[in-house]
């Protein structure tokens, strides 16, 4: 066995963390390793700015750095909902930018095997599923596993950017 079998042995017995969210009733799960902290979300301290689309909420500072801030449930085209003491916002490392995502909970950290991974169910293209990385599945739950880089350096989240920079 050579050190690449060796490591991908481990990587199928240790599996990858997954830290689990709420959007509406469906969990959906992101690699851990992205996510930098947990913070409660507080409206006073996210500055709207003009001209972006409405899942970017605005950008907050976070100890001197500009942070864009996205709505996940508006940027999934689901209903809004009032924000309570129980909606968090996750900030993010991706691609060596700081963003946050609004979501209406964190749940837990789950550790998930290759085997409780399903690939990503195609709907053709009346519905994308590119920032999805499969279906991940813990006794009778479900929980979508979003693909975050993807997800938050597509051509439209290009506008987070901006927004930031402004």
């Amino acid at each position: 066995m050579n050190l690449t079998e060796l490591k991908q042995g481990q990587a199928e017995t240790q599996g990858q963390e997954f830290l689990i969210f709420t959007l509406a009733d469906q969990e959906y799960g992101i690699d851990i390793l992205k996510v930098q902290e947990i913070r409660g979300y507080d409206s006073q301290t996210v500055t709207r700015i003009a001209n972006v689309p409405s899942f970017i909420k605005g950008v907050t500072n976070l100890r001197g750095v500009i942070v864009p801030i996205v709505d996940l449930r508006m940027k999934f085209n689901m209903d809004n909902v009032e924000y309570t003491a129980q909606t968090v916002v996750v900030i993010l490392n991706v691609n060596s930018r700081v963003v946050g995502v609004v979501v209406d909970g964190v749940s837990d950290v789950l550790i998930l095997q290759t085997s409780q991974i399903s690939s990503a169910p195609q709907f053709g293209s009346a519905f994308s599923t590119e920032h999805l990385t499969g279906i991940g599945t813990v006794g009778d739950r479900m929980l979508i596993l979003v693909d975050i880089e993807k997800l938050m350096t597509s051509e439209e989240m290009a506008l987070v950017e901006s927004a930031a920079a402004a």
